[in-house]
This record gives C-alpha cells, sequence and structure tokens, in this order.
C-alpha cells in the first residue's frame, strides 16, 4: 500500500481502483475528494489517517482499524464493512456536516456506541448486531435498512427517518424518539414495550 501511495503523505482527487491492502497499517495519510473502487482493505488498519470528502464503491472494509482517523463528508456505496468499531475513530465535538453516508452497504456487527453523528445516513443497508446506544443520531436517514438484532438503549434517534426500515427493536421509553418517521406497519414494533396486547 505505502508503494502504491508512493509514501506521500496527502492524496488529493486522486482514483485507487481495485487496490488490495489486506492486513496493512497506513498511517498519517490525508487523502482529500479520493474515489476508491473496488478496492480491498480487509484487517486494515488506519491510523491517524484523514478522508475529506472521499467515496468508497464496492469496497472490502471489513474488521478494519480506524485507529484515530478522521472521517468527514465519507461516502459508502455497495461497501461491506463488518465488524468496524467506529468509536476508535477520532471524532470531533462540534460537527457541521454529515460525516458518514453508507448505501446499500452491509455493515453488520459494528459499533457506533456513545458517538454524536447527527444526519448520518445508513440506507438500503444490512445493518445486524450494530450497537446504537448511547449515541446521539438526530435526523438520522436510517430508509430501507435492515436493523435485525441492534441495540437502541438512550439513544438519541430524534427527527429520524425510519421509513421502511425493517427489523428495529426501539423500546420508547429508554430512547428519544420525537418526531422521527416510521412506517405505518412497521411501526407496531414500537409497542413491544409496552405491556398490551395487539388484536387483528
Amino acid at each position: 500500500m505505502q508503494t502504491v501511495l508512493n509514501n506521500e503523505k496527502e492524496q488529493l482527487s486522486k482514483v485507487f481502483s481495485k487496490l488490495s491492502a489486506i492486513n496493512q497499517e497506513i498511517c498519517n495519510i490525508e487523502f482529500e475528494d479520493c474515489h476508491f473502487q473496488d478496492c480491498n482493505f480487509t484487517d486494515t488498519t488506519f491510523k491517524q489517517c484523514r478522508f475529506i470528502e472521499c467515496t468508497f464503491s464496492r469496497c472490502n472494509l471489513s474488521v478494519i482499524k480506524v485507529a484515530q482517523s478522521q472521517f468527514t463528508d465519507v461516502v459508502f456505496e455497495e461497501c461491506k464493512l463488518v465488524g468496524v468499531d467506529w468509536t476508535r475513530a477520532a471524532w470531533p465535538r462540534l460537527v457541521f456536516s454529515v460525516s458518514l453516508k453508507f448505501n446499500k452497504c452491509i455493515i453488520n456487527d459494528s459499533s457506533f456506541f456513545g458517538l454524536s453523528l447527527d444526519e448520518i445516513v445508513i440506507e438500503e443497508c444490512k445493518a445486524h448486531d450494530v450497537d446504537f446506544r448511547d449515541g446521539r443520531f438526530c435526523r438520522a436517514v436510517f430508509t430501507y435498512t435492515d436493523f435485525s438484532n441492534s441495540l437502541f438503549g438512550k439513544t438519541d434517534l430524534s427527527g429520524a427517518d425510519f421509513s421502511e426500515a425493517t427489523n428495529y427493536d426501539i423500546d420508547i421509553f429508554n430512547n428519544k424518539i420525537s418526531k422521527a418517521k416510521f412506517s405505518r406497519d412497521e411501526a407496531v414494533r414500537l409497542l413491544n414495550s409496552v405491556d398490551i396486547e395487539l388484536v387483528y
């Protein structure tokens, strides 16, 4: 990987296609307006890297480590990102723009525990066994995503859009869901935390 990048610490407006960097360590590189297409970064460590306005398309980023790396306006399209602990990244205390967008991705077994990522987009994804507890995701877009076995607890989902999302288990007494949007048929799941019997 270092050879491909010529050991340059700044990568600006470059396209990386079909790059294979499995189980590598990539340190202190800033990527701005870069596009990664059909790359394999499985089990790679990105240490203190910066990704600014970058796009990943059809890449495998499963079990990557994001040690103190920064992500600003980064888009993942049709990527596999299984087992990623996003809490290890360096997140600014004040965020003025959308940091992450996932579109048609697999993000199973990942963690966003305790993070504040307002307006995050997780659209048409598989998000099985993902930890959203203690996080703040106001005005997030979660449309058409499958949240099977994902964890929500003390999570601020105010204004979040769950339209056409499925299999979420959200305790209405233990999460903030003011002005959130849910599809009518699937919203019945919100009553699981209420001691009532539904009659059809």
